[in-house]
C-alpha cells in the first residue's frame, strides 16, 4: 500500500503564489508517476500537473505558464508551484501517485487533498 500525503494549501489573494508538497510512502516500489489534480465546488476532479520518473512533465492548459511541477524520485516527492493565481484555481487539490502506462493509470493512490482559496 502507498500513502499519500499533500500540505500547503491556504488561503492567497489573486496574483500571489503558493506552493503544494506531496510525499507517498509505504510500498513504493513501482511508482513511476506523480500527478496534481484540482476539484472545485461542484466540479469534477481534473488534472492539473504530471510529473514522470523519466522527468518529463505535462500541464493542463489552465495553468500552463503559471504552474510548475516538480520532483524528488528518491524521495517520491513532487511540488506544485504556483504563481498568479487566480480565483477560478480555488478548490481542493489532490496529489496521485502511481504507476502510468502510455499516460494511462494502471494503479493510483490518493492523498486527503489540500485546500487553495484564491481570493479576488
Amino acid at each position: 500500500q502507498v500513502q499519500v500525503v499533500e500540505s500547503g494549501g491556504g488561503l492567497v489573494q489573486a496574483g500571489g503564489s503558493l506552493r503544494l508538497s506531496c510525499a507517498a510512502s509505504g510500498v513504493t516500489t513501482g511508482v513511476n508517476t506523480m500527478a496534481w489534480y484540482r476539484q472545485a465546488p461542484g466540479n469534477q476532479r481534473e488534472v492539473v500537473a504530471t510529473f514522470t520518473y523519466d522527468d518529463k512533465t505535462d500541464y493542463a492548459d489552465s495553468v500552463r505558464g503559471r504552474f510548475t511541477i516538480s520532483g524528488d524520485k528518491g524521495k517520491n516527492t513532487v511540488y506544485l508551484q504556483m504563481n498568479s493565481l487566480k480565483p477560478e484555481d480555488t478548490g481542493v487539490f489532490y496529489c496521485r501517485a502511481g504507476f502510468t502506462h502510455s499516460t494511462n493509470w494502471i494503479r493510483g493512490y490518493w492523498g486527503q487533498g489540500t485546500q487553495v482559496t484564491v481570493s479576488s
